[in-house]
């Protein structure tokens, strides 16, 4: 498979040809899902009143300060989840290994209950919440998982149990705190895009794009860990502190999503392997991960809100009535493998 190489001072950057050409197509699909976003919503617009009212015309406010901001947070979010799986997925060497599987995802919510019972529950102490609770999370996984090289089935299996123990920590909590809070708390864990504006998202999409940046970076030598420890140190990569820099940066994008709109389920668990069939690729690229991400949650949130209009579900319902299906394939895919 022909590759090409882009070089800008002491960087480099490779990529596969046909991944290229996928990443291509899927930009055009995300670009047309995020026109349908725009035309949808409490009442249809046409895509030609909808580019008029992004030009400053009729309805543009309506279309530029609450449709836009929801749209475009979509797609950045969608990336950022698809990348995050990419990660643990190439540093596990497994198809389960995605945040909300190995109890990242819970982490991250803990942390945001810390800052909905105890703290005021500002955006900034929801954020800041999150990501110490998804590192927190992401520490204990790690130290427990160094007996196996920080791959494989031993990080699975740690990462399921902490997940399960984690979320009943998270539950006792709920039910100790006052109503108003539970009710706050249980519907931000659903995961939610609603009523998103362009001052909730500035911030956390600009986090994104900084970390996304920082893993295109380090994106050939962890495809170059992920094909075994001999190949990674026979070309001079330090495999155990890269993985944990790229363990850093899936927490930081999992858990900036995570801090805005709550866990959505099952994106980073899917959307690596569903772009790595669609790039027939060896490994897990994070081009087509993070571009089938975005295109997962632009499709999955028009669904939340067509199935019950004029009410919109939480996105995260339909991601984990989705991702459930594709876990049961994926899973007896395996079985039958073995």
């Amino acid at each position: 498979m022909t590759a090409l190489t882009f070089r800008r001072g002491g960087v480099s950057l490779r990529v596969e040809r046909q991944t290229l050409v996928l990443a291509a197509v899927m930009v055009v699909l995300i670009v047309g899902l995020m026109v349908l976003g725009l035309c949808y919503g409490a009442s249809w617009m046409s895509p030609a009143r909808v580019f008029d009212a992004l030009s400053g015309g009729r309805g543009g406010v309506y279309v530029r300060e609450w449709r836009l901001p929801r749209v475009v947070a979509t797609a950045v979010f969608g990336m950022a989840l698809g990348a995050a799986g990419a990660i643990f997925q190439n540093v596990t060497r497994n198809p389960l290994g995605a945040p909300d599987v190995i109890g990242l995802d819970a982490g991250a919510y803990t942390g945001a209950l810390f800052a909905f019972t105890v703290l005021s529950g500002t955006a900034v102490q929801l954020a800041t919440g999150s990501i110490i609770g998804g590192l927190v999370v992401a520490g204990i996984v790690y130290a427990l998982s160094l007996g196996g090289g920080l791959s494989g089935f031993r990080l699975i299996v740690i990462g399921i149990a902490l997940n399960a123990m984690i979320n009943a920590i998270n539950s006792w909590i709920i039910l100790r705190v006052s109503l108003d809070v539970a009710i706050a708390a249980t519907g931000w864990n659903q995961g939610s895009l609603n009523g998103l504006s362009w001052g909730k998202i500035q911030f956390p999409i600009v986090i994104i794009v900084a970390l996304l940046a920082l893993l295109a970076l380090r994106s050939y030598t962890m495809h170059q860990d992920s094909l075994g420890a001999a190949l990674s140190v026979t070309t001079g990569v330090n495999a155990r502190r890269l993985r944990l820099h790229l363990v850093l940066l899936g927490v930081g994008l999992t858990a900036t999503v995570t801090a805005v709109c709550g866990p959505i389920a099952f994106i980073a668990l899917s959307a690596p392997q569903i772009g790595r069939r669609l790039a027939r690729a060896p490994g897990i690229p994070l081009l087509p991960a993070a571009f089938t991400g975005a295109v997962l949650l632009l499709a999955s949130d028009l669904v939340a809100q067509i199935l019950l209009a004029p009410v919109s579900l939480p996105v995260g319902v339909v991601t984990t009535a989705v991702g459930g299906c594709y876990l049961i394939w994926l899973l007896s895919k395996e079985v039958r493998r073995r």
